[in-house]
């Protein structure tokens, strides 16, 4: 049987990405917890890489991002309007983002100019139009070693988990899958949860009930050797694996 291995935010750190996956056996099941973009020089890359290999993946809040404030800078750009620079997404890594799809050009002084590029917007609108039909979360099927039913999701959703039915309760749903920091677990629900969002500094956090699988790949100290790293959880064994990000990430 092929084993499930969930691997954290990606952030755009293509080139670590296949560093793990060489790492991980050749007929494993790739499932992604989201926010394969941003803060990293290479989103576009991941993107492609991950919609032509077919692999599963929910939403993460930079996905939303990206839907929300990239689309907007796409038909601005068409439209010859102006271009807001000064948002969430683009304070949040936005402008690399932008800068992997050839549609920002950073000059000498550290300014950015907007590239208008009709390919490029195409493919960046493609891209967004594809993480819109991304699910907020994932039932696996397989069932975690201790017998619980396993969900992928962004961030912590086994609080919610009881509400995700009901149709009046979605927003909240959402919320708390895609935004929250929160790691408590609800005693009534029975599920492993695997997620991401919330870096961790040395390694996965793996409890009885969920694991927070997000050890920060696109930061990297050289004082502590805190974060920096890319991993990956399988489901049916426990094991972790995980790469260094040595060379493209965010020296801090």
């Amino acid at each position: 049987m092929n084993k499930h291995y969930v691997i954290g935010d990606i952030h755009g750190e293509y080139k670590t990405l296949l560093k793990l996956i060489d790492k991980l056996p050749k007929d494993a099941k790739l499932i992604f917890v989201g926010d394969l973009v941003d803060r990293g020089l290479q989103s576009r890359e991941v993107v492609a890489y991950i919609r032509e290999q077919g692999y599963s993946t929910v939403m993460g809040n930079h996905e939303v991002m990206m839907i929300r404030y990239g689309e907007r800078f796409a038909l601005h750009l068409l439209a010859d309007v102006e271009v807001d620079m000064n948002n969430t997404w683009i304070r949040n890594g936005g402008i690399e983002t932008l800068l992997s799809y050839g549609l920002l050009e950073k000059a000498e002084d550290g300014s950015y100019q907007i590239i208008k590029d009709a390919k490029a917007i195409e493919q960046l609108k493609d891209d967004i139009e594809w993480m819109k039909k991304l699910p907020i979360y994932l039932e696996l099927d397989t069932h975690h070693s201790s017998g619980q039913k396993v969900v992928v999701s962004h961030s912590n959703i086994s609080k919610v988990w009881m509400i995700r039915n009901d149709k009046e309760k979605q927003k909240e749903l959402i919320s708390e899958a895609l935004w929250t920091r929160d790691k408590e677990t609800s005693d009534e629900v029975e599920i492993f949860n695997i997620y991401g969002h919330t870096p961790q500094k040395n390694a996965a956090e793996i409890t009885d009930n969920f694991v927070n699988i997000d050890t920060g790949c696109c930061y990297y100290s050289l004082e502590s050797e805190e974060y920096g790293r890319l991993s990956a959880y399988c489901v049916e064994s426990g094991e972790v694996f995980e790469v260094l990000n040595l060379a493209s990430a965010v020296i801090e």
